[in-house]
């Protein structure tokens, strides 16, 4: 994957202004996004994704345009083929594992049906070890649970690339660290491209093909 994006964003709040300028240009399968809170990490991610729409700048994945101020042209998320998994999972929690994954593939405003299968979602499914969870919901997940019932729902509709938002926060050390290794295994399997964003120097130097370092809104490279 070649991603290409300069983004320049002017934020205030009351009397605090904060100013977002990053670009970076790269063919890495993985990039990560590292820096500490507030540095601008989740507005370049939203902003790639089509989540947010920046005063200024590009986007360019393999050579198409998502993004440019210049030329008026802002593709909405749904035509961009990229996959955002939140933070907190963004699971439904009126839905089970099983439509949660099939969401994905909905059309239209009508919910996945509960005694429905479609192909792609079983083999995920399958893929996630998922199968005795399918009927469950997700406040009856634990937190690796959840967040493998996330990446299927992302991975089923055939993405060209993987967002991530910080998607070890929020587990314990000892699950972090496992999760870490099944993303890693997950992702060296598939060959999916992603872009992780991070405060945490761990997932830096697992997931780091390329990093992009950011400070107060501003972008520079790892050395």
């Amino acid at each position: 994957m070649l991603l290409d994006f300069h983004l320049r964003n002017r934020l205030q709040s009351g009397t605090r202004v904060f100013t977002l300028d990053v670009q970076l240009k790269s063919q890495a399968q993985r990039v990560v996004i590292a820096g500490p809170s507030g540095s601008g990490k989740s507005q370049t991610l939203k902003a790639i994704a089509g989540l947010v729409r920046p005063q200024s700048g590009h986007v360019r994945i393999d050579g198409q345009t998502l993004y440019d101020a210049a030329s008026g042209v802002f593709l909405p998320p749904q035509a961009r083929r990229l996959a955002y998994v939140f933070q907190d999972y963004a699971l439904f929690a009126h839905l089970t594992v099983r439509q949660n994954i099939a969401f994905a593939l909905a059309r239209g405003w009508l919910n996945p049906r509960r005694r429905a299968r479609h192909p792609a979602v079983e083999y995920w499914i399958e893929a996630f070890e998922l199968g005795a969870l399918a009927h469950q919901y997700p406040h009856e997940l634990s937190g690796g649970q959840r967040q493998r019932t996330a990446l299927a729902r992302a991975l089923v509709a055939e993405p060209r690339a993987l967002l991530l938002d910080e998607p070890f926060a929020a587990l314990d050390a000892d699950l972090r660290q496992t999760m870490r290794a099944e993303l890693d295994a997950l992702q060296r399997r598939l060959q999916v491209p992603m872009v992780l964003i991070t405060h945490d120097p761990q997932d830096v130097a697992l997931f780091g093909d390329e990093v992009l370092h950011l400070h107060e809104g501003r972008s520079g490279r790892a050395p």
